[in-house]
């Protein structure tokens, strides 16, 4: 596969620090095996997530100088609501410091114990939110995702009649919304197809079920459709969005991912009476409605991030960027999940290190390893992300995938560092028996990634 070249040209840089392995080694198990209490100062390629870790455009940092800061009503507020409601149609927009605020926000509104949010997968905050509610966060993606050597084009699709059976177990009255993920990060970062949205929108139609997107990866979503799915092909990103978005009822985002800026998020939505209830929680947690825990300027660059985002030049270089990655990984005989996703690389721990049983998180391991070959931290998207325990024997209950996630920030990294992270894994698979299983010495309640503490077995 030839090199992707970037569309754009380097205007300032950051210097990198390369430490050594034994330094490497001291600090994560300093960190309790844990990559997310590594200092970002100790990590050399830093591929943990893609959310918040882009590099804005000179257009967007020329936008921060035209920052309003007045409290309420600033004009940026407007100029992002004009650019939201010109891709989604949506006439309501309520801005959020992030994605998970969003998400908090609408499902502390429509939520109540004992409630089921259906998802194709639901990532680890949104099932998070769901499910301190006490509600039931329901994946009801096609089987083939689970497969990571199925080449489907859209494994990311609602398996329909999983939605169906499950309307009718729980009844419509007890499903506020039916969420769909574009793209589907928890299943490889896989895209859904439009016929899959309209249908899963007839669908939610004919119970009177709010349809909503979580929608950060919503533009590289549109380019999958327009590359992979039949009658797209002559229509421009933007056009495919809106046609996408024309099918739901709200969204949530995060804009950390598509929107191209290193904080900040909304919720977007149809229905004027729920907006309303949305906001006088907003107040309560974010801000002031035309704010919502951002400056003014941070708006302007979520404004302008938006509508850089939706070029084409940009999308194909970010996919191609991600799959060349993922070639060089095939090439080496490492799994990963096919077809390529777009926002970041999927390595199938549980097909790679087979000698690490479940029970010891396998994934886990491998960002351990990849850690202390190169100083790369990627995260694992399975047993130590997703793992529950039965409650009343104790006994553990796996997810489907245990996949370690290699997430690209956008305009960041050259094909030079990912040759080297390639190559670390590389290495890592040449010595694949040396990993050691992890157990857990302390977790929180939710998302027990983020702050857990392991220790090495053996």
């Amino acid at each position: 596969m030839q090199r992707p070249i970037e569309p754009f040209r380097i205007k300032m840089v950051e210097p990198l620090k390369m430490i050594g392995r034994q330094e490497r080694d001291q600090i994560i198990r300093d960190a309790g095996f844990n990559i997310f209490k590594i200092s970002a100062e100790s990590v050399f390629i830093d591929l943990l997530t893609d959310s918040g870790t882009s590099a804005m455009s000179d257009y967007q940092w020329a936008g921060l100088m035209t920052g309003d800061e007045s409290y309420a009503q600033c004009r940026n507020f407007f100029h992002l609501q004009e650019t939201v409601q010109d891709i989604t149609g949506f006439d309501h927009l309520i801005p959020t410091h992030q994605g998970r605020a969003a998400e908090s926000i609408l499902f502390s509104t429509i939520l109540k114990e004992g409630d089921c949010v259906p998802n194709n997968i639901h990532f680890d905050t949104t099932r998070a939110n769901v499910e301190y509610r006490r509600a039931e966060a329901l994946n009801t993606v096609i089987d083939e995702a689970y497969d990571p050597e199925s080449e489907v084009p859209f494994k990311g699709n609602i398996d329909l009649e999983k939605l169906e059976s499950a309307i009718k177990q729980y009844g419509a009255d007890r499903i506020p919304v039916v969420m769909v993920t574009v793209t589907n990060n928890s299943g490889g970062g896989q895209p859904v197809s439009m016929e899959n949205i309209r249908r899963t929108k007839e669908l939610c139609r004919k119970y009177d079920i709010m349809f909503f997107f979580d929608a950060c990866r919503f533009a590289e979503n549109c380019y999958f459709i327009k590359q992979r799915e039949k009658g797209y092909q002559d229509k421009s990103i933007k056009v495919i969005a809106q046609e996408m978005f024309s099918y739901a009822d709200g969204c949530t985002m995060s804009a950390k991912k598509d929107g191209l800026v290193n904080i900040g998020g909304f919720i977007a939505l149809r229905d004027e009476d729920l907006a309303r209830r949305l906001k006088n929680l907003l107040i309560l947690t974010e801000g002031f409605p035309t704010y919502g825990g951002l400056a003014g300027r941070d708006l302007e660059a979520m404004s302008r991030g938006l509508e850089e985002v939706l070029q084409e030049d940009y999308l194909h270089y970010r996919i191609q960027q991600t799959a060349y990655l993922g070639w060089l990984l095939d090439q080496a005989g490492i799994p990963v999940m096919k077809p390529f996703g777009g926002h970041a690389i999927y390595v199938d721990a549980k097909k790679l290190v087979t000698h690490i049983p479940q029970s010891q998180f396998p994934g886990q391991a491998l960002t351990v390893a990849l850690y202390r070959e190169g100083g790369v931290r990627a995260v694992e998207v399975g047993n130590m992300m997703f793992a529950s325990r039965h409650t009343e024997t104790g006994e553990w209950i796996y997810p489907d995938l245990d996949l370690v996630r290699l997430a690209i920030p956008r305009r960041v990294y050259t094909a030079s560092h990912l040759e080297y992270a390639a190559d670390a894994l590389v290495r890592i698979k040449e010595n694949i028996d040396a990993l050691k299983g992890l157990k857990i010495i302390y977790e929180p309640p939710f998302l027990r990634h983020f702050t857990a503490i392991l220790s090495e077995i053996g």
